[in-house]
Order: structure tokens, then C-alpha cells, then sequence
């Protein structure tokens, strides 16, 4: 497997465009478009939250019932949650412009919004926003890029990722674009994210990987500890890679699971490092641990924690916070038995052991925390299972970027 550069567009047969329709802001791009040339096999996971938006109900019923997905149509500024029957409608309406300007089925087009809650679609903007990027669509990378772009809210960078292995004889390429920086902490996948692949494979086999790798990727990330209403991640696979299509789970299946992966980790640690306000992202590694359930479980305490995060940002190595969260996780463990370190880019340094503060230097420990990577591996000395979980660390701008979200 080899990481190249670029997003949805890289995958052969995908084309996308990103353009300012000025659906909530001006002088930004805010829509984005993903098509593919050939009908596309399609899987999704989405939000676990009772309250679903409109355009999540919308892409779970196509996904579900449609023969075949070909396109997708991206809003930002404007979340179309919380916004009745006439949300739903909008998802149709605007379902209906992509499938006359692209010449495809209506129920061949998903949607997705993203941005404040419970605001109405202006639709004379949306089916305006359709018709320009219908008329911009290209394969570069470029393309790809604006529509990274296109997608962003509160994100600082766009998020793009892309790998190519080989199967059957054949190049494959997987790549994808998410965006999230606020209201992240997934249980069934993340804010939005899109991954598109060349290879030919069976609906059944790229939905149970999909639904697989989201438990070790999306799903172990949290910003904020709000699971949004508007949570979908969906994957695309068009076949024009040209190999054997994929119907059982074979070596080439496993080299698509690695590489779906390796997409997948890549955004969400992007994800979680763009959090809002954030300056650096926090990952925890918990090893040795009884169970993957309980890896998952107590890296996902740590990551979560507020007063852990808010330690992260002023480099205060106070132990006693990742402990704490470690004991209210759920988990059963001896924390006498434990221990913990943490890592950067500056080093790496024991901080706990026995039961008690190990003999280190808080100099030492500062440097490691002002890093823009900071690791806490917590050593449960209990297993082989191990799990890792990203977050970021909690600063004043987090609530400066969220107190006036609406304005």
C-alpha cells in the first residue's frame, strides 16, 4: 500500500466540484458535488444520535433501497436538522436538481448538510449551487481539493487522504474528505465524511468493512463529547479499477480493509486535531489491556476527559486527571498495577508506576506537552489487546468559537 497525494478524486472515474452558492455565508465556497461516471456500489454508517437530520434519513433510505448511488450533493453553513417534513422535502428537491442536471436517477443522489441547526435550506441558493457545480465538475485534484474545501465550518484545514495497493493485477485506489472540528464524538461514525474507490466489490462486503473499521477509527475520536445530529460517513465504489470483483472475503479484500483504514485513520486523527480552538491533538494508547472492549473504553476516558484535555493545554503533566478518568470508564483494573508515559516529538517519560508519581522530571514532562503531538500511553499490564483513541486538548477559543456560532 502506498499513500499519494489527494481525496475523492483520486480514485479513477470520480469527479467533484466545490463553488460558492452563498446558502449561510458569502464570499466562501459552501456547496460540493462527488460524481461518479459508472454507477456505484454504496455503504454508510451515520449518527446514533435519536435526533437525525433530514439528510441523514434521506441517505439511509437510498443507500438502502436504491439500486445504485452515483453522485453526492454537500451543503455547509446550514445543517437541514431539526426542520420538519419540509427538511426532508428539501433533501428530495435538491436530490431532484442533481439528477437533472447530471442526468442520473433522483434516487441515485445522496445528500448531506452540515452548520447550525434548525435554519431552513434557502432552495433558490441550493438548486443554484447544484447547477454550478454540476457545471465545474473535473477529476484533478484541484477539484477535489475545492471540494474539501467546500465542506469545511469551524475547520481550519480541509481533510483529504488517498492510497493505492494492488488487486487482482490491478491498481486500486481509495481516497476520501471529511470535515469536523466541533459538536466530534462519533458513536457510529463522524461529522461528514466521504471516501470513494475504484475497486469492484460486492454492497454486502463494503458495508461490513465499512461498519468494521469505523469501531477503530471515526468512532475512537471525541472534540467536544457531542455526538451531532448530522453524523454520516459513506463509501463509494465504482469498480473501474477493472479487477475481479471482490464477493468473499479473500487476500484482496484484506489489502482494501488495510487500506479503508489507513483513509479512515488518517481523517479522523485529522479530525480530532483540527478540533475547534485546538493546538494540539491528543492521542491516548492504552496496551496490555484484558479486552479490545476495554482498550477502547479507556482510551476513549482519557481522550474525553475535560480536565485532562485542559491539562494537555496548559503541558501540565497532571497524572492524577488520566487516572481519574481511567477509573470512572467502566473498566475493571488494579491501578497499582499500571503504568503511564507520555510521548511527543520531544521524547517520552514514565510518569506513574506502583501506584504512585514515578521519579520524573516535570521540566521533562513540560517539554513533551508542548509539543503539537502529544501521546499517553497507559500500560494496563493485563492482556494483548490494545486500542488508541484522539482527541484534543480544551483551550478559551473552543468557547469563543462556540459562543457566537449562530452569529
Amino acid at each position: 500500500m502506498e499513500k499519494i497525494k489527494g481525496g475523492v478524486t483520486a480514485a479513477k472515474g470520480f469527479q467533484a466540484a466545490g463553488v460558492e452558492a452563498n446558502v449561510k455565508y458569502k464570499n466562501r465556497k459552501d456547496m460540493a458535488m462527488i460524481i461518479s461516471r459508472v454507477p456505484c456500489k454504496a455503504a454508510g454508517v451515520f449518527t446514533s444520535n435519536v435526533v437525525k437530520a433530514a439528510p441523514v434519513v434521506w441517505d439511509r433510505e437510498m443507500i438502502d433501497n436504491s439500486p445504485y448511488i452515483q453522485a453526492v450533493v454537500v451543503n455547509s453553513g446550514i445543517a437541514n436538522a431539526c426542520t420538519g417534513r419540509q427538511g426532508y422535502a428539501y433533501c428530495q428537491e435538491t436530490a431532484a436538481a442533481a439528477a437533472a442536471a447530471l442526468q442520473i436517477p433522483e434516487n441515485a443522489v445522496l445528500v448531506a448538510s452540515t452548520g447550525v441547526i434548525g435554519m431552513q435550506l434557502p432552495m433558490d441558493r441550493i438548486t443554484g449551487g447544484v447547477e454550478k457545480l454540476a457545471g465545474a465538475l473535473s477529476d484533478t485534484r484541484e477539484a477535489g481539493t475545492q471540494a474539501a474545501e467546500a465542506i469545511m465550518t469551524t475547520d481550519t484545514v480541509s481533510k483529504q487522504a488517498a492510497v493505492q495497493f494492488e488487486a487482482g493485477g490491478k491498481t486500486v485506489t481509495v481516497g476520501g474528505m471529511a470535515k469536523g472540528s466541533g459538536m466530534i464524538h462519533p458513536n457510529m461514525c463522524t461529522m461528514l465524511g466521504f471516501v470513494t474507490t475504484d475497486i469492484a466489490i460486492s454492497k454486502e462486503l463494503l458495508q461490513e468493512a465499512l461498519r468494521a473499521d469505523v469501531a477503530d477509527t471515526f468512532n475512537m475520536i471525541s472534540v467536544d463529547g457531542d455526538t451531532s445530529t448530522n453524523d454520516t460517513l459513506v463509501v463509494l465504489a465504482n469498480g473501474c479499477a477493472g479487477n475481479p470483483e471482490i464477493t468473499e472475503k479473500n487476500e484482496d479484500y484484506d489489502k482494501f480493509v488495510e487500506a479503508l483504514h489507513e483513509v479512515n485513520e488518517t481523517l479522523a486523527k485529522m479530525m480530532a486535531g483540527d478540533g475547534e480552538g485546538a493546538t494540539a491533538l491528543f492521542e491516548t494508547k492504552v496496551i496490555h489491556a484484558a479486552s479490545k472492549e476495554d482498550a477502547r473504553t479507556l482510551a476513549k476516558s482519557v481522550i474525553c476527559s475535560s480536565l485532562t484535555k485542559a491539562a494537555i493545554f496548559g503541558h501540565d503533566a497532571n497524572w492524577g486527571r488520566i487516572l481519574c478518568a481511567l477509573g470512572y470508564s467502566g473498566a475493571s483494573f488494579d491501578p497499582q498495577a499500571l503504568e503511564l508515559f507520555f510521548e511527543s516529538s520531544a521524547g517520552r517519560i514514565q510518569i506513574y508506576k506502583d501506584g504512585q508519581a514515578a521519579d520524573y522530571s516535570e521540566e521533562q514532562a513540560t517539554k513533551i506537552l508542548s509539543c503539537p503531538v502529544v501521546t499517553v500511553v497507559v500500560d494496563m499490564k493485563m492482556g494483548e489487546e490494545q486500542a488508541t483513541a484522539w482527541g484534543c486538548d480544551l483551550t478559551y477559543d473552543y468557547v469563543k468559537i462556540n459562543a457566537d456560532y449562530r452569529s
